[in-house]
């Protein structure tokens, strides 16, 4: 069975407030995004990459020269939102039998060891994803009343989010059926009524989407 990176990187980054998308800024001398593929070029399971980019990007990015020894990789226009990019991605995978590692293009210091425990866990139950457990007192708010939330079943998900294809799909195209906007691509299946297997990963799996952020990386590659 053939394991796909699909790295989603379609957005603009508005929260960085900088010149070029967020995935174009370099950190440490070299772009989040590229930072990003080489992770999983350079990962044993990984058969080949897949990328979203905004559209201006595509014809840029194609013309720039691959690293020798590089996984197969193809550039897929990005949609109007994170869900329409990723769907319009798994739309242009050929594979039926496949297993898809949907992973976030400003996430460049994901380890290999999540990756592959992700995978693994995939192979085995169909849809599986990298997070961190809660370990702060959280509150919900009701008008002027406070609620303690029961941390011990509370994650913050990360990427990747590692799923057999066929299911991803059917949970983008039902998506897009109802006009629903999730916030992840796990909750698509969720909404399947489906279970997702939770995968324990690292502090230093961040999403770049501040200035603060960047300088956070910065110093972790340091």
């Amino acid at each position: 069975m053939k394991h796909i990176a699909l790295i989603t990187a379609g957005g603009v980054g508005l929260r960085m407030a900088a010149s070029n998308p967020k995935q174009f800024l370099t950190l440490a001398g070299v772009s989040i995004l590229e930072r990003t593929i080489q992770v999983f070029d350079e990962h044993s399971l990984i058969d080949c990459v897949l990328v979203t980019l905004p559209v201006a990007f595509v014809d840029e990015w194609n013309a720039r020269p691959r690293p020798c020894g590089a996984k197969p990789m193809r550039v897929v226009p990005g949609g109007p939102t994170r869900q329409a990019s990723v769907f319009n991605g798994l739309l242009s995978i050929d594979e039926d039998h496949a297993i898809v590692a949907i992973h976030d293009g400003v996430r460049p210091l994901v380890s290999a060891r999540t990756i592959r425990a992700c995978i693994e866990a995939a192979e085995d139950t169909g849809a599986a994803i990298a997070g961190r457990r809660i370990k702060e007192t959280v509150k919900r708010q009701r008008g002027e009343l406070l609620e303690t939330e029961p941390r011990e079943s509370l994650w913050l998900a990360h990427t990747p989010q590692v799923f057999r294809k066929q299911l991803i799909l059917r949970a983008h195209e039902c998506a897009f059926r109802d006009g629903f906007e999730g916030t992840d691509d796990s909750c698509l299946i969720e909404r399947l009524g489906l279970p997702v297997r939770m995968v324990e990963d690292s502090a230093t799996n961040m999403k770049i989407t501040t200035p603060e952020d960047l300088a956070l990386a910065e110093l972790l590659l340091s």
